[in-house]
């Protein structure tokens, strides 16, 4: 009991509010395009990506970011094929690759239901509100 007191006090962080679990692996980031995608950046460049082909270059004007985070996020998202490259010269361009990204959609859309509804019941509500105070008058 006493070493696990030890061994628990050394190790206070965001596993000991049960965030992170240190004796569980992560996925890798290119697992899947869940895994790619869930990093911030790296759904800021397909957003940015997704307007047609850019440069390194351009990503790193485009999104105030540095170029060495930019290409490794690029890499990662080749690797899980949300994103394509061509070469054309000496010059590497990037574009989203939509057919890479149906999965996400299709998984997303799920979840399109429930925020209608949502939203259809907000309006319901508001609705509701407006006509008492109406009737209030």
């Amino acid at each position: 009991m006493r070493v696990f007191r030890r061994l628990e006090k050394s190790f206070l962080t965001y596993s000991y509010i049960g965030m992170y679990c240190l004796f569980m692996a992560r996925a890798a980031t290119t697992s899947d395009a869940f895994n790619a995608i869930a990093e911030p950046r790296r759904r800021q460049i397909l957003v940015f990506l997704a307007g047609g082909e850019k440069q390194v270059m351009e990503i790193v004007v485009g999104l105030g970011m540095e170029q060495p985070a930019v290409s490794k996020h690029l890499r990662v998202l080749r690797e899980t094929g949300l994103v394509r490259m061509r070469r054309n010269g000496r010059h590497k361009l990037y574009q989203t690759e939509a057919e890479a990204i149906r999965p996400l959609h299709e998984w997303s859309a799920f979840f399109e239901q429930y925020w209608s509804n949502q939203l259809l019941r907000v309006k319901e509500r508001a609705e509701q509100m407006a006509a008492s105070g109406a009737d209030r008058s």
